[in-house]
């Protein structure tokens, strides 16, 4: 079992690590902001779910060999900006009824949740952050190592998951209090988007 000076350790590190905003809470802001609190939330969850795919992999070595493996690695890191990418342009693209910008369909929570899920599993920096990070904390004398980066996968996740909800929140007040201006949060989502699939394309194998 992971000792306790250890994990106290790493939920402090994590800690550092969740508080500076990234690609998941941009994410977030913007489906907030673009639908609202609902979405924002789903959206939130949604990403973790991901990351359970993520700490999944990670304890049955399967980040090990997308990192090695040159093809597989292509695989994720291009589909994940294709995403992106289809996501930003929709929000470019979103058809307004009227003269007055209006706000784009409400998608349904289910397709948000989703949405949420797939922008995180298939982000490949979140698959090397979870194999660089991790095991770091895993001593192989305490035990199973696939267990004890199963625990600490959770812990990070619930502390994720938390700030995520912060996000969610906040987002979801200010996109209330900003619905007449429907044209600037769609944009605002579209660019979050696109820089997304652009920070996806540059990320390093190393």
């Amino acid at each position: 079992m992971i000792s306790l000076p250890t994990f106290v350790l790493f939920l402090g590190a994590s800690l550092v690590l969740v508080l500076i905003p990234g690609p998941n809470h941009f994410y977030i802001a913007a489906r907030g902001l673009a639908q609202g609190r609902r979405a924002g939330l789903a959206s939130a969850f949604g990403v973790e779910a991901g990351t359970l795919v993520h700490i999944g992999l990670a304890a049955a070595g399967l980040s090990y060999l997308i990192t090695k493996s040159a093809t597989l690695f292509a695989i994720v890191k291009w589909a994940g900006v294709a995403y992106l990418v289809y996501l930003g342009i929709r929000a470019f693209t979103g058809k307004e009824n009227g003269d007055a910008a209006q706000a784009p369909p409400p998608q349904p929570l289910g397709k948000v949740f989703l949405e949420g899920v797939l922008v995180n599993v298939l982000n490949p920096k979140v698959t090397l952050f979870f194999l660089a990070f991790l095991p770091q904390f895993v001593r192989p004398s305490a035990g199973s190592p696939a267990l004890q980066v199963l625990l600490l996968g959770v812990a990070l996740l619930v502390l994720g998951l938390i700030f995520d909800l912060v996000y969610a929140f906040t987002a979801g007040a200010l996109g209330s209090r900003l619905a007449g201006r429907a044209r600037a949060l769609r944009h605002f989502s579209g660019v979050v988007y696109l820089g997304l699939g652009l920070v996806t394309a540059l990320a390093g194998r190393k």
